[in-house]
């Protein structure tokens, strides 16, 4: 009893130490009202805290509770604020560089089997005979079949230079083999793609915007203008963003030394920062489009309304996200870091596109956009109309393919994969991706797969109407309408046939990129969904037409003002 009572006398000497020690530092920055809220709302943290710790009735986990505290005060300021602990250290340090160590693939776990799905070009995996289709037995002499495939990640990845022992079973073979492999430092090829299409429009998709990402979009656009590139597309669908520096260089690439491309306001003064480019350009004349989507975000939205802004590029696509906020981060102790929000970027001519007010919530706590009546006009370079706080909108509008929900289905089970493991099992090679294309014939034999594999499409109908079954089962009113039911139930699966039928043009792309992957890998995946992209044939017709590009970039008539009860969050 001494013990327990002398321990619990340290915990409250620790907390209250801690508490008096950043006391100083809050005098500094806070007034009277805001320091005695610090101070009680601190002591009252102490005690819970402290209870908790002595008096609940099984031992808490002192590092998850404080972390859980941590997480939900960040919780409550917006998504972007967040507290990276030190086991979530790599993962940060992967999604700000893109690199990580380690063999350079990917990995599913299929009927308990672990496979390697996708492998990078000139990666240890590939260069090792560990292809797609590859059944990997063990990882460091541990049998990985019990094991989930985020604990066979962390196998193995390792410090660049290192080595994992691997057993597998290579592709069309059934004879177990066991490879030494050497670790490197990974950065996936397909972070930077580009190719020249036809008219001699040159092409580049950015994946996100980490480390030395600008570099290499530079290096794309020299190689293209070596083969006569008259024209480029910038495809930023789907970034998320990443690093502010690397936006910055980007639009460098197309706009001149010494052009302000984004700055940013925070809450003092010393947040107020432009940002300028630095180095001589590569090129301000070849016609540019830049296209994005809904999915366009962050450092995609600056380097997106810095060259609509500046006059350089024609933005195609959908609205952007319309994330309009900056992070820092900050060091630690104990090899933590905290990232939080500290400032707003604006474009060149003056306007934020955030669309999400976190400062405003309604009753249910649900953040609010920015209103309609508040979005304001400003003016590009030429004197063009654009608009602030709905995110980036295009100059030209264009028509994506919505995808079924239950393609996305299909694909999360693997089924394609599935599909496609057994077809390249039976074809040692296929013609070139641009000539290659399934018949007719295996796209039915696609159909009878999913019959042997049992296959469901488990909609939210259908769940919806098994929880409306499960709450109703012991009312007496169930009986009455138990027949309708299953007659609606039943119907729903008849309905899986129809919907397999209506997407049956992109089932055959969806079976088409993933046979693809078993023959030309990442790379050849990449130049597949260039070729058959109907956005990027849009950009290529507009493009072909230069009076058109200069009309747009010229023309004064100002442009549909966005509405933010129109975007979906």
């Amino acid at each position: 009893m001494f013990m327990e009572n002398n321990n619990k006398r340290k915990t409250k000497k620790i907390v209250t130490w801690t508490i008096i020690f950043c006391l100083p530092a809050f005098y500094f920055f806070y007034n009277d009202n805001d320091l005695f809220e610090i101070t009680k709302n601190l002591e009252i943290f102490n005690s819970v805290y402290k209870n908790i710790h002595e008096s609940y009735i099984e031992k808490p986990k002192s590092g998850e509770l404080i972390k859980t505290a941590i997480d939900a005060m960040l919780n409550s300021l917006d998504p972007y604020t967040n507290y990276i602990s030190e086991d979530d250290i790599e993962e940060y340090k992967f999604q700000t560089t893109g690199v990580y160590a380690g063999i350079g693939g990917t990995l599913e776990k299929i009927d308990d089997k672990l496979f390697i799905t996708e492998v990078y070009d000139n990666s240890p995996a590939l260069l090792n005979g560990l292809v797609p289709g590859s059944q990997i037995l063990s990882v460091n002499g541990k049998d990985v079949s019990k094991l989930s495939v985020q604990e066979i990640t962390s196998l193995i990845k390792g410090e660049a230079g290192t080595s994992v022992n691997i057993k597998f079973i290579p592709f069309r073979s059934d004879k177990p083999i066991e490879k030494t492999i050497v670790r490197k430092e990974i950065k996936p090829t397909d972070a930077v793609y580009s190719t020249m299409l036809k008219n001699n429009v040159g092409y580049i998709r950015l994946q996100s915007f980490t480390e030395k990402c600008a570099t290499d979009v530079k290096k794309a656009v020299q190689d293209l203008l070596k083969q006569n590139a008259q024209s480029f597309i910038l495809d930023l669908r789907d970034n998320p963003g990443g690093l502010l520096i690397e936006a910055i260089q980007l639009v460098n690439i197309f706009v001149p030394k010494d052009v302000e491309v984004v700055y940013t306001k925070g809450r003092t003064s010393n947040w107020y920062k432009s940002y300028k480019t630095l180095e001589n350009t590569v090129d301000t004349q070849t016609p540019l489009v830049v296209l994005i989507n809904e999915n366009s975000a962050s450092a995609s939205e600056i380097v997106a309304g810095a060259l609509q802004d500046l006059d350089r590029a024609v933005i195609v696509g959908s609205r952007s996200y319309g994330k309009g906020l900056v992070q820092n981060t900050i060091d630690l102790p104990y090899n933590t870091k905290l990232k939080v929000t500290i400032a707003k970027y604006y474009t060149p001519s003056g306007r934020c596109i955030q669309a999400l007010d976190y400062s405003q919530k309604d009753k249910s706590g649900r953040v609010l956009k920015v209103p309609d009546s508040l979005i304001t006009a400003f003016k590009t370079k030429n004197g063009r109309v654009v608009y602030d706080g709905a995110g980036i909108t295009p100059d030209v509008k264009t028509k994506s393919d919505n995808l079924s929900a239950i393609l996305l289905d299909l694909n999360q089970q693997n089924l394609f994969f599935q599909f496609a493991y057994q077809f390249a099992l039976n074809k040692k090679e296929i013609p070139p991706v641009k000539d290659f294309s399934i018949s007719n014939n295996e796209l039915q034999n696609f159909f009878e797969f999913l019959k042997t594999k049992k296959y469901i499409y488990h909609s939210n109908q259908e769940s919806l109407l098994k929880e409306f079954k499960l709450t109703s089962e012991n009312d007496s009113t169930y009986e009455e309408i138990k027949k309708e039911y299953e007659e609606l139930f039943n119907g729903l699966s008849r309905i899986q046939e129809k919907l397999l039928l209506k997407n049956k043009k992109f089932i055959q792309e969806f079976l088409e990129i993933n046979i693809i992957n078993f023959y030309y890998y990442s790379k050849g995946k990449e130049e597949y969904l260039v070729y058959k992209d109907n956005e990027i044939e849009q950009c290529i017709q507009l493009l072909s037409d230069k009076n058109k590009i200069k009309e747009i970039l010229t023309t004064v008539t100002p442009p549909t003002k966005p509405f933010n009860s129109e975007k979906k969050f």
